[in-house]
């Protein structure tokens, strides 16, 4: 039998009636050298990193460039102490504006597995975010946003290596990826 999921719920707060998170996965205890500098640029009010962190160095390096959220992904195994899902309530003033889900597996190819939708539909969940695959991705499985930043990580195969950046404002969101190799959005 499998153990059971940690869990962990937190509520970060827009600024100004704006919130710009940048979403990092699959570090693999070595970033991009330029990932560093790249986020910084996008001056997040906070990091995600959906999991394959491998060394934690690796979260208190991003810890200096803004908060840092985190689940374990499945390397991270050293990691118990961190959770395995964490249900982030996106909010201006008392009222929740989205609530997302940060897990590390998610997704089988552009379609949401079934125990990722569960997850967020229990929790209240609009929108997915995942990592492990590697592949940069923004798409829609029926009800449920789901966004992928990709790995900032050692290159897999020829997939690029890229983040996320999701910015909440004026009651809008949007999603893109950025290159760490050009430091411009990438675009498949």
């Amino acid at each position: 039998m499998a153990a059971p999921l940690r869990r962990k719920h937190e509520t970060l707060p827009l600024t100004d009636g704006a919130l710009r998170l940048v979403v990092v996965a699959d570090t693999h205890s070595e970033p991009h050298p330029r990932a560093a500098e790249l986020i910084a640029e996008a001056r997040p009010h906070r990091i995600l990193h959906a999991g394959d962190i491998g060394d934690l160095s690796v979260i208190d390096e991003l810890a200096k460039i803004a908060p840092t959220s985190v689940v374990r992904g499945n390397i991270d195994a050293h990691a118990s102490e961190l959770p395995d899902l964490l249900t982030l309530d996106l909010a201006d003033g008392d009222a929740t504006l989205l609530t997302l889900l940060l897990m590390h597996i998610a997704v089988n190819g552009p379609k949401l597995r079934a125990d990722a939708a569960r997850h967020a539909r229990a929790e209240g969940a609009r929108l997915v975010i995942c990592g492990h695959s590697h592949v940069p991705f923004i798409g829609r499985d029926r009800d449920l946003s789901v966004f992928n930043p990709g790995s900032i990580g050692p290159r897999r195969f020829h997939l690029p290596i890229v983040f996320g950046v999701l910015e909440l404002a004026r009651g809008r969101m949007s999603m893109k990826h950025i290159d760490c190799e050009t430091g411009k959005q990438w675009l498949p």
